[in-house]
């Protein structure tokens, strides 16, 4: 089926974009990413699973924002093979992202919405992605995951992310939440939870985007609240 978009003018965009990232792909990642993409728009006629229809807003508002947490999340894991869970991921972002752009991670996205991980299933059997799953499930009732690192992007605040996926990090792993501007109200409020801390924020460049964006880092207070 011919793509709904130019695919050497995305694929040089993206190539543009990773360059920006110091974020390294090798031609058949670009491929799966715009592959992606299609899926994405293809589906999106039917099950609206994004409220951005253009493709030119997609591939920025959608993959190289998602690709900006990639480095980020591979200095943390130096390297090493992880599991990865993506809570409230959508149209799978930035799960699929992160599965197609790292073939060692074991990505699983979980969304209550059944049409979303039904888009990634079909998505993770069209490129053959073996190291990406879906869960249709709300978080707060899957079985612990032991996770190295639970990433959400536009989920939910600090205090539920950490509140409902928090038991999904294993010991020594980490939340990670995708923001927008450094969510101070946020951070008090769970600093005042007790059970999970604010680490560290990470600013994200998002090559070709004006807006902030910034990566915060949570990992369990010792001996603190037993919640999440």
């Amino acid at each position: 089926m011919q793509e709904p978009f130019n695919g050497a003018v995305f694929a040089a965009q993206l190539e543009s974009d990773c360059a920006a990232l110091r974020l390294p792909l090798d031609h058949a990642r670009i491929d799966l990413l715009l592959n992606y993409l299609a899926q994405m728009l293809r589906w999106n006629r039917t099950y609206n699973l994004t409220a951005i229809r253009e493709p030119e807003q997609m591939l920025l508002h959608h993959i190289t924002d998602s690709l900006a947490v990639v480095p980020e999340l591979a200095q943390r894991l130096a390297g090493q093979p992880a599991s990865i869970l993506d809570v409230g991921s959508g149209g799978g972002l930035p799960g699929v992202v992160l599965a197609i752009c790292r073939p060692e991670w074991q990505v699983r996205c979980v969304d209550a919405v059944e049409k979303k991980t039904a888009f990634i299933k079909h998505v993770a059997g069209v490129l053959r992605l073996s190291n990406l799953e879906a869960t249709h499930a709300r978080v707060e009732e899957l079985e612990p995951a032991e996770c190295d690192i639970v990433v959400s992007r536009a989920f939910a605040s600090l205090h539920d992310f950490a509140a409902l996926a928090g038991r999904h990090v294993k010991p020594g792993g980490r939340l990670a939440a995708m923001k927008g501007h450094p969510p101070e109200d946020e951070m008090q409020a769970l600093k005042d939870q007790g059970a999970w801390q604010v680490e560290g924020v990470t600013t994200l460049y998002v090559p070709r985007l004006s807006a902030r964006r910034c990566l915060v880092w949570m990992d369990r207070v010792e001996g603190g609240a037993n919640e999440g």
